[in-house]
């Protein structure tokens, strides 16, 4: 799911953020989301921020047009992306796990299907 910070900034820079593909249309904050997950009848085993990397990117979008990929400073960032997807150096793996908490643009929520029994419990199925 989509962090809220990281998503409100690209809301604020352009409204029409909404309904750009790829883009997001609801933002959970984090209680919420695993409140939700709990409720679909599973155990929450963690979370964590992930794609710090992507924010700029999205919020240089917004801010040179959504439609306007050949802008230099989007292009030039998403190549800087592609590059880092591609070849996944490890200074970026390092600073993007610290930046995750503050920009990470997806929050990644795991959770583990339980019987009903077991969740009345608060204990997570064997079987």
């Amino acid at each position: 799911m989509p962090t809220r910070w990281p998503e409100r900034v690209s809301w604020a820079i352009n409204d029409k953020y909404h309904d750009a593909p790829g883009a997001h249309v609801r933002i959970y904050r984090q209680h919420e989301l695993e409140q939700k997950v709990e409720r679909a009848g599973c155990f929450l085993r963690g979370s964590h921020h992930a794609h710090a990397f992507h924010s700029p990117y999205w919020w240089l979008k917004c801010a040179y047009g959504l439609d306007n990929p050949d802008a230099p400073p989007v292009k030039r960032y998403h190549d800087f992306l592609c590059h880092l997807i591609e070849h996944n150096p490890q200074w970026a793996r390092v600073t993007e796990r610290a930046l995750n908490p503050v920009l990470g643009k997806s929050l990644v929520v795991y959770g583990e299907k339980v019987t009903p029994s077991a969740a009345k419990y608060g204990k997570r199925s064997l079987g």
